[in-house]
């Protein structure tokens, strides 16, 4: 009888284990769709098609995640790019502070050895540039670092500056988006703090003499060309070999 007794709660752990194993992705997210106010129509799309591609193909347990928007999505193979097997690619196109946030449990659910966040060119691209404010997306940056933070306390995280655009992204208001993004930097940068997030300055290699994106790392003068990825990869590739 003793040997019944035993096996009863060994069945019930293993089940609850292999149901925690089958979450999708859409069950970390809020009921409503406020995670996705400051998407374009196509970001909004693109969301939920990723999202079901990451639904098929799940996060394992210590990996480093490469979390952001189209600018890390686009980067693809980040593995490869950095010779270490356990790199996975969680970049959306379009995605905002807000949607990173709301999809961020994923992240924290697989205990990852480590997080480099790239985020924050949509919220300001795909709106005004008033709205959503500085303060808000570097608030937003610094919480998703306090969100995986707070339930994943191993995690190292580190927050990587945005980057500038040039004039051949847009002519009309390219100083304001990068004034803009030198205003977010400096919040990410001055509320760094040790046990929470590290900062890596991306912004201060691709920035050019002019205040823009320079131009032989960009193909549009937002997302990186070939040439951009390997300024990014061997930069950060020491921070990566070390975890």
């Amino acid at each position: 009888m003793m040997n019944h007794y035993i096996l009863i709660p060994l069945l019930l752990l293993n089940t609850q284990l292999i149901i925690g194993q089958e979450k999708k992705v859409y069950e970390y997210l809020p009921n409503n769709n406020e995670h996705l106010i400051y998407h374009d129509d196509w970001g909004k799309n693109n969301y939920k098609k990723l999202l079901n591609q990451f639904n098929s193909d799940p996060l394992n347990s210590g990996e480093i995640i490469f979390l952001g928007n189209s600018i890390t999505a686009e980067g693809k193979d980040w593995s490869t790019r950095l010779n270490n097997s356990i790199i996975r690619n969680r970049g959306i196109g379009g995605d905002t502070t807000d949607g990173v946030l709301a999809r961020s449990g994923e992240i924290i659910d697989s205990n990852p050895t480590a997080v480099f966040l790239l985020i924050g060119i949509n919220d300001l691209y795909n709106n005004t540039i008033e709205t959503p404010s500085e303060n808000y997306i570097a608030n937003n940056i610094i919480n998703i670092a306090k969100k995986i933070k707070t339930s994943s306390v191993n995690t190292k995280i580190f927050i990587q500056t945005l980057l500038p655009i040039s004039k051949k992204k847009s002519r009309k208001f390219y100083k304001l988006y990068n004034q803009s993004i030198k205003n977010i930097n400096k919040i990410i940068i001055e509320n760094q703090e040790k046990e929470l997030y590290s900062v890596i300055d991306l912004y201060s290699i691709f920035v050019n003499n002019k205040g823009q994106l320079k131009n032989d790392l960009t193909y549009d003068g937002l997302h990186l060309n070939k040439k951009g990825y390997e300024v990014w990869s061997k930069f950060i590739k020491p921070i990566t070999d070390s975890l």
